[in-house]
Order: C-alpha cells, then structure tokens, then sequence
C-alpha cells in the first residue's frame, strides 16, 4: 500500500515538471495574442490591486521600522562624533599648552642670553604653590637644595626680576617676590640713571616705588629699571646686576621732602607666575648668606 503511493506521488510529479514545461515552451513559443499570455494578464490584472493595498497598508510599518534604525543609527554617531570632539579638544588644549610652554622656555632662553650671568647657572623650576594672602608675596617651586638652589639666590622669569629664595628643602624652594613687604631690591635708573630701593607700596601689591631719589634727578615715564648689583667689599646688594625690574608709571618730582615720588610697574605678572629660572651659583657676595 505505503508503494503505491510514493509511485503515485512520484508519478503526479513527474507529470506536473512535464506539463511545466510544456507550458513554458508554448509560452516562449506563442504570439503575445495567445490564450497563455491573456490568462497571465488577466491573473496579473486581479491580483495587482490586492499588491497596491498590501504595499499601502504595510508602508507606514515600514516607515516605522526605518525611522528607529536611522534614530538609532543617528544616536551612535552623535555619541561617536561627541567622543571625537571631546579627544580633539583634549589634544588641542594640550598643544596650546605645550606652545605656551615653549614660548615661556624661548624668552627665558633670550633673557638668558641678555643678562651679564656669568658664573651662575640657571635652573628652571616650575611654581607648584602660592601663598594664600592677597599680596602674592611668596610661591613655591618644584627644585631645592638637591638642584643646588640656596637662600638668596635671585629669581627671574622671562620678563625680569621675580624675587629671591627665602627657604629651601631637598626638592622645594620657597621665592619671596619682590611685592613682599619684607623684600627691596637695589635698583638704576636705565640708561645713566641714579639708584635707589624699589619696595611694595603700600596697600597695592601689583605695584611698587622707587625711593631715594633726589628731587633734582630728571626722571621720566617709560624709563627703565634694573638692579644695581652694588658691592663696596663688605656689603653687597642681594641680586646680580642688570636684571629688568620694572617701568616707571609716574614720577612727581613736586613731592614734599627731599625725594620724588615715583612709581614702577613691574616686568614680570607676579599674579600669573608658571615658569621661573633661580640663578644659582655665580660669584661671591659679601654679607648675603646662601
């Protein structure tokens, strides 16, 4: 029984492949007038419509499906485009910084070359801490004792005279700058002018005064400042000569006493102090201990 129906099964196919391709070689063969191309047209005809409606009312899912894939296709680029931005913002900020680094580097080099040290040895340190009062009077830098800093030694930047070192650890140093109240520094008046003690003023921190100068002396705006660098054997002033100071701001040669009233704008932004360079070593200077 189970046989004779495969044989029949088989048979049923079989017939069904022949007339198949009976069908398709009557196709090919005919007119396009023929009965088999009308009754294709006509099937195509009837079921068209039903296409149309199915394509219709599937469309909006369609729609529906895309507009997720594109949101979320969209998502993943705006995220993959935000951690772009954010690392190219990362490296462009670290390039400005390495360039403003290099350019504090390139004028501590020319101020290098400018200043009469022979005998000292730079070293350049980098400002690791300020001191919390409103005067800016001191900061601590990163090179100590064990970079043959000592106390004393002067500071300067890439604009002029800082300050000098008032204590020092193996790998700290601490710079007392030049607006410390206890600080003074010797000073010229540039190019053949007289000298004096350039000192904080009093109640403003980012300025400072040149005392000691004789009411005759003819002093101007705009000249400039440098240290001294006096020894008489005995005493010697506490920097090197020829360091930049400052520019003097104002001078009232009509003030009360025997001296002028002058005021100096300092070189070197003591409130924006990154870099900075101790001149260790250097000749000896009677009376200022190292």
């Amino acid at each position: 029984m189970y046989r004779k129906q495969v044989r029949r099964r088989r048979a049923v196919l079989v017939g069904l492949i022949v007339v198949s391709l009976v069908l398709l070689s009557t196709q090919f063969s005919e007119a396009e007038s023929g009965p088999l191309h009308t009754v294709q047209r006509g099937v195509a005809a009837v079921l068209s419509p039903v296409g149309e409606v199915t394509e219709r009312a599937l469309k909006p899912v369609r729609d529906l499906v895309d507009w997720f894939d594109e949101t979320f296709d969209a998502r993943g680029e705006n995220d993959q485009l935000r951690d772009e931005v954010a690392k190219l913002r990362s490296q462009v900020t670290e390039l400005q910084g390495a360039a403003g680094d290099n350019q504090q580097f390139e004028k501590l080099l020319e101020l290098d070359r400018e200043l009469p040290l022979d005998g000292y040895e730079p070293v350049t340190a980098r400002v690791i801490g300020r001191s919390p009062t409103v005067w800016f009077s001191t900061v601590t830098i990163d090179h100590g004792s064990s970079s043959e800093i000592e106390r004393n030694d002067a500071v300067v930047n890439e604009d002029g005279l800082v300050g000098r070192i008032s204590d020092v650890t193996a790998g700290t140093a601490k710079v007392e700058l030049i607006t410390d109240p206890d600080n003074a520094v010797s000073a010229e008046v540039l190019p053949d002018g007289p000298q004096g003690i350039v000192s904080p003023q009093a109640g403003d921190p980012e300025d400072l005064t040149l005392d000691f100068i004789d009411r005759e002396e003819p002093i101007e705006e705009n000249q400039s400042l440098a240290t001294a660098g006096w020894s008489n054997g005995g005493i010697s002033s506490a920097y090197p000569p020829g360091i930049p100071i400052g520019r003097v701001s104002h001078a009232d040669a009509g003030a009360e006493g025997d001296f002028q009233r002058i005021d100096v704008s300092p070189f070197a932004d003591l409130r924006q102090l990154e870099y900075l360079q101790v001149l260790t070593g250097g000749p000896e200077r009677p009376g200022v201990p190292g």
